[in-house]
């Protein structure tokens, strides 16, 4: 594995972090989940990946979301996210907002269409990423940056529109192994020289009954997203009226524990490199596993939710009219129009961000069909 060589200022900072892991792992007897692990090396007060001060998104870190790849992605978006609130009510909260850019992206598209919301939330725990987000939304979007407001924790009830983008693959998720002499669940410990290594340990109660419901023939290894699942059926509990819409890479459940994925789709992301390592440097780079959308559905349909579309990213752009979006800037504008048709490609290519990523709306109280899901519509996949 050939990565670029941090400097000695982000070098100091995962050290800090790997002391402080290593410290829990003692304090735990010697092990912890991979759960845990995931969870610290994120979001650790002041030394995670997501609470540290490095930068994570567009060029200049270690990956690209698509608010941040182009304008478009936001402006597009707004269609599905106007009719959910003119359907429930005028209020949107965004989980997970990263660099604020589909925040503000929103927020002028929605003043152009005269549906801006009366007030949009975003629940951040990284103070750091929260004042970036002020920073990005003051700048593009000055005259609506009143309207936001940044929560702590989930609110005890709300009506409107919801937003997950990206979120649940950073949720911490635990990581399971199917041996011939029965389930595992793998963990972190350390070994003679205090690096971390995988350890497992029989699975035991939620975990195991997830487990034990795949379908999954030894040996495999892969991943079972309990926080994922519980983030979803907590909005069952809080949600009045209104939709989520999730949009993350992933797949049905039956194509992601396929036999060919016998070892997970565990990822690591470091200055637009990929890796397979999630030991290496914590605090530096993201750590990540695709979504099993089946899961989602099925926990938020036992809290009550009803599933109101999923598809890819693709057909729910073009659905929400990103063509027209397009059409708005001239071709002969060659400075302006290019950027913008390389961006849509790249969203809407199935080689690109089309087709791993999916959208999946779920929701209570709206009756009319979401325009994102008029077509192409996968829900039976599910």
């Amino acid at each position: 594995m050939s990565l670029p060589t941090p400097d000695p200022a982000a070098l100091a900072h995962s050290n800090r972090l790997r002391d402080h892991i290593r410290h829990a792992i003692r304090q735990a007897g010697g092990w912890i989940s991979f759960a845990r692990y995931m969870d610290l090396a994120l979001y650790a007060p002041g030394l995670g990946y997501y609470s540290g001060g490095a930068r994570k998104f567009g060029a200049s870190g270690d990956f690209v979301t698509a608010p941040e790849l182009s304008p478009l992605f936001a402006q597009t978006l707004a269609a599905q996210v106007a009719q959910i609130m003119a359907t429930s009510a005028p209020n949107i909260v965004e989980a997970g907002a990263g660099s604020g850019a589909l925040a503000a992206g929103l927020l002028q598209e929605l003043a152009r269409q005269g549906s801006l919301p009366e007030r949009y939330a975003i629940i951040e725990l990284s103070g750091e990423l929260r004042e970036r987000q002020r920073e990005n939304i003051a700048g593009r979007a000055p005259e609506l940056a009143g309207r936001v407001a940044w929560l702590d924790t989930l609110p005890e009830s709300f009506s409107g529109a919801v937003l997950g983008n990206e979120l649940l693959d950073a949720l911490p998720t635990h990581v399971v192994a199917w041996r011939e002499d029965g389930i595992a669940e793998r963990g972190v410990a350390l070994d003679d020289t205090d690096r971390f290594v995988w350890r497992e340990r029989p699975a035991e109660s939620a975990l195991l009954a997830a487990a034990q419901a795949l379908p999954v023939e030894p040996p495999y290894v892969s991943e079972i997203n309990l926080a994922a699942r519980a983030w979803a059926a907590e909005w069952g509990r809080i949600l009045q009226r209104g939709a989520l819409l999730l949009i993350d890479y992933g797949f049905p459940r039956r194509e992601y524990y396929h036999p060919q994925r016998a070892e997970g789709t565990l990822m690591c992301h470091y200055r637009h490199h990929a890796h397979g390592d999630p030991f290496w440097l914590p605090g530096l780079n993201d750590i990540t596993a695709h979504v099993d959308f089946t899961s989602i559905i099925e926990a938020g349909h036992d809290a009550g939710l009803e599933l109101l579309g999923y598809t890819s990213q693709a057909q729910f752009l073009l659905n929400c009219g990103m063509t027209d979006m397009l059409a708005r800037s001239r071709p002969e504008d060659t400075a302006r129009y290019l950027p913008l048709a390389a961006a849509a490609q790249k969203l809407i290519s199935p080689s690109e961000m089309g087709e791993l990523f999916k959208v999946m709306a779920l929701g209570r109280g709206i009756d009319e069909p979401l325009v994102g899901f008029l077509r192409g519509d996968r829900g039976a996949a599910l």
